[in-house]
């Protein structure tokens, strides 16, 4: 750390210590409850009311919990926050980056719980703990801990059980149709692909791959061993993205994607591709698909899939997710959404 660094966040630290008020600890958690985390255990308020959240599926999280944080990062796209979230967080004040929160003013919210990620916020930590009890998880993309994390946090544990049953649910639900509508087709090698101005990214870890992994799918040869996938800047390239079926995440508001994705695909080594063969490319939201990263778009995600397969989704009364998610935004703390 430079000598400008240091000081730089000694004054932070200075300034937060002042922002908690006289004869007080951030956040009084006399009759909390302890949380254990990625930071490691933690005693947060027994009903905590003012929850900033500092990454995208800890947003997503809240929201289907039915918790209205007063603080939340920016998004990615869709700035400054994703229209499926648009509604239920209006007039919600925004702190900045999810890789570099405003601390100053996430103190000046006064809040009681502040939920982090490790992965995005370890050197930040002592700050973050000056201000309010800090919850964290290990990774940005792992939707159920996120959701379980905040519910752990917040009292909402209940609501949380109601999700992960209709996400398993509709799982299983999926996993029967697909296998039996694609019959010894099934299962199929999905390649994850991302489109930037200048080159393409092969996915095979993160939100999208875990979902599919759950759902059934396999991961194409050529990124298996890869961690979390590949940076393809040549057409050269374009035979490592073969796979039974190609999902194609788009940012639509952005024409030098646009030209990429064009070019990429007039290429004769794209045509040989056997998804391209076969007609199973999909272009699908990159929000649902990588940057929302919580319950609530990997629910999306599915709709998505079960769209592009043209598989019946079951009826609602059965699989009640984005019913009970909705019915959560308007229900209290207390009450649990109708039907979950």
């Amino acid at each position: 750390m430079t000598p400008r660094a240091r000081t730089r966040r000694h004054w932070l630290a200075a300034l937060l210590m002042a922002l908690v008020p006289l004869g007080a600890t951030a956040g009084d958690t006399r009759d909390g409850r302890l949380v254990t985390h990625a930071f490691g255990d933690t005693r947060v308020p027994a009903t905590p009311e003012r929850v900033v959240t500092l990454y995208q599926g800890a947003t997503d999280s809240a929201v289907a919990l039915g918790l209205t944080p007063v603080g939340v990062v920016d998004s990615w796209l869709e700035k400054p926050m994703y229209r499926y979230l648009r509604d239920a967080l209006k007039g919600v004040e925004h702190v900045g980056l999810e890789t570099q929160p405003n601390l100053e003013k996430v103190a000046w919210l006064d809040p009681d719980l502040l939920v982090a990620t490790r992965f995005r916020h370890e050197r930040v930590r002592p700050l973050l703990e000056q201000i309010a009890p800090t919850v964290a998880t290990g990774s940005v993309f792992d939707f159920k801990a996120s959701l379980a994390l905040v519910a752990e946090a917040t009292g909402r544990e209940a609501r949380a059980r109601a999700l992960m049953q209709d996400w398993d649910a509709r799982v299983a639900d999926f996993r029967r149709r697909i296998e039996d509508t694609l019959g010894d087709a099934w299962p199929q090698k999905a390649a994850v692909v991302r489109f930037k101005s200048d080159h393409v990214r092969l996915y095979s870890t993160g939100f999208a791959g875990s979902v599919l992994d759950e759902l059934g799918f396999e991961q194409p040869d050529a990124v298996q061993d890869q961690g979390w996938g590949m940076k393809l800047t040549s057409e050269e390239n374009i035979p490592v993205l073969n796979a039974d079926v190609i999902f194609v995440l788009l940012e639509p508001d952005d024409p030098a994607i646009a030209r990429n994705y064009r070019h990429w695909r007039s290429h004769p080594l794209w045509q040989r591709l056997d998804a391209v063969e076969g007609e199973r490319v999909y272009e699908v939201d990159a929000v649902n698909w990588i940057m929302g990263g919580g319950i609530l778009a990997a629910n999306a995600m599915l709709d998505d899939l079960y769209a592009h397969y043209g598989l019946e989704k079951p009826h609602p009364s059965t699989a009640p997710a984005a019913t009970c998610a909705a019915s959560a935004l308007i229900q209290t703390r207390d009450e649990e959404p109708a039907g979950c």
